[in-house]
């Protein structure tokens, strides 16, 4: 059977669900598959015209707005590749982006970004601005320079998507090392589209609200590309951003079914509920979890709130997002501390000699399978490392437990190593949330001259506690064997958070050391 693409995804979903709702611009206005799709191939064409050819790549910087759905979709209809960027970076930042992309064209929103227009400018990148003001309007408005020799409106038509066409570009996060540039292919995106929208048995039914950026992979794929894939329908927010004030009457608004969210965005959530209850919440199928370790109480607390299983997934950049997710509860029950079973691909625990290792033996996470990239751009080292003994190795230990489950036990390099004591920080990190008075916390590894590595964590108090260090570490050593307590407890009002909202103790260990 051929290899499926994205854009023949949703082609077919276009075409059996033309007159069903694809995207919602909240409080402004829908557009259906058909008139999606519509935009999209005008989109492309218009990209074709001005010049972009098969593997071009073209950087793009928006809010979660209708724009960059339309002009993402276009870029890859087009044969080019789509290089989301945080629209929060600093001039330098998109500088080493575009040049590392090898960018050919900046896409924002009307507004401009003048970081981004800088660091274009100064590598002399042209600047493309899209507007899509009016559901009804023809097409986006581009302020595109098109060639008069180029081909017609007509040529994207005759554009053959293939599945080997590299799609989307991303960076991983740059936890242990400068971010590496993460290619993944037509193929990549539509295998982990089939994943996701299987696990979670997405249908044309179902409708959730995007809570996360889409210039990261867990929004982008989990959220809209999956559920596209499935002719659901996807909400955005009207400021184009998360709001914790406007997201549950979004939900219910758009007759949400579910929502995959950050722990971080988790807690806020609850925090609202508990402060500021809704008078009525919507009836969900399921809540997700992704992109770092969701504490066992706070999955428990979502639960009871809620009203819907919690069911938490582990994914990566380098994987086309989703690995491995706890089932619904009519297939199967979910584990909390469990990331879940494997989806869609084998994944394996290997030792460092590469032998696979049995259930409940500690080991690196590895998978191999269709959704995984076939390398990073210009790093053969890092290939080398990174694909060693047939398999692409995760960077994160964890085990398998004899039901199939995975557990996750931290990164490799995040590792405690407290007098040859090896610690897993997410595991003081569920103690510490276990304590009713902690919002959030973090656990990391700080130099020491007698053991090596010593343990220190960073606390956020709930509203109203008056919990001390003091109070803390009594906690923690009711709780965690003597070696694994902390030594220092820092009470802060924030954490170091990516642009995604995952706390990298790599961050908050720089930067609570560094106020030493």
């Amino acid at each position: 059977m051929e290899a499926p693409t994205l854009t023949g995804l949703l082609k077919r979903v276009a075409d059996q669900f033309p007159s069903r709702r694809a995207i919602s611009v909240a409080g402004n206005f829908d557009l259906t598959y058909s008139r999606l799709l519509e935009l999209i191939d005008r989109a492309a064409s218009r990209l074709v015209s001005s010049g972009i050819n098969a593997g071009d790549v073209v950087a793009l910087t928006f809010p979660n707005n209708v724009e960059f759905v339309v002009m993402f979709l276009a870029v890859i209809r087009a044969r080019a590749t789509a290089a989301p960027l945080n629209p929060a970076y600093t001039t330098e930042e998109f500088e080493f982006y575009l040049s590392d992309s090898e960018s050919k064209l900046l896409l924002t929103s009307q507004e401009g970004n003048a970081s981004a227009q800088a660091a274009a400018s100064k590598l002399s990148i042209p600047h493309v601005t899209a507007s899509l003001p009016k559901a009804d309007d023809a097409e986006l408005s581009l302020s595109l320079n098109e060639s008069e020799s180029a081909p017609g409106a007509d040529s994207v038509l005759r554009l053959v998507n293939d599945p080997s066409d590299v799609a989307l570009f991303l960076h991983t996060s740059g936890t242990t090392s400068r971010p590496k540039g993460v290619p993944l292919t037509q193929h990549n995106l539509a295998a982990s589209v089939q994943n996701i929208k299987s696990v979670y048995k997405l249908t044309e039914s179902d409708s959730t609200v995007i809570v996360l950026p889409l210039f990261h992979v867990h929004g982008l794929i989990a959220g809209l590309l999956s559920s596209l894939g499935a002719g659901a329908s996807v909400a955005l927010p009207a400021a184009g951003r998360f709001s914790a004030s406007t997201f549950w009457p979004d939900m219910l608004s758009h007759n949400a079914t579910w929502y995959t969210a950050v722990p971080t965005i988790h807690q806020i959530i609850l925090d609202r509920h508990q402060s500021k209850p809704e008078p009525v919440y919507p009836k969900l199928r399921f809540i997700r979890s992704c992109s770092a370790s969701l504490a066992p109480t706070i999955l428990v607390r979502l639960e009871e709130a809620f009203g819907a299983p919690v069911l938490e997934a582990y994914a990566m950049t380098e994987a086309s997002h989703l690995m491995c997710s706890n089932p619904l509860p009519e297939d199967g029950p979910h584990k909390p501390g469990s990331v879940g079973k494997p989806v869609g691909q084998e994944l394996a625990i290997l030792n460092e000699k590469g032998e696979i290792q049995k259930a409940e033996v500690k080991g690196e996470v590895c998978i191999r399978g269709p959704n995984v990239t076939k390398g990073y751009k210009n790093n053969p080292q890092a290939n080398t490392t990174a694909f060693e003994f047939g398999w692409f190795h995760t960077g994160d230990i964890g085990f398998l437990d004899s039901d199939g489950y995975l557990h996750l036990v931290g990164r490799i390099k995040e590792l405690i190593n407290r007098g040859g004591e090896k610690i897993s920080p997410i595991e003081v990190d569920a103690v510490l949330l276990s304590h009713p008075d902690v919002a959030q916390a973090v656990a990391f590894g700080v130099p020491d001259e007698k053991y090596g590595e010593e343990i220190n964590c960073a606390i956020i108090a709930r509203e109203g506690s008056n919990i001390d260090e003091e109070e803390v570490l009594r906690f923690c050593k009711k709780n965690l064997a003597s070696f694994k307590v902390p030594k220092k407890v820092y009470l802060t009002d924030s954490l170091p958070k990516t642009a995604t909202g995952k706390i990298l103790r790599r961050l908050v260990a720089e930067h609570f050391v560094a106020k030493k």
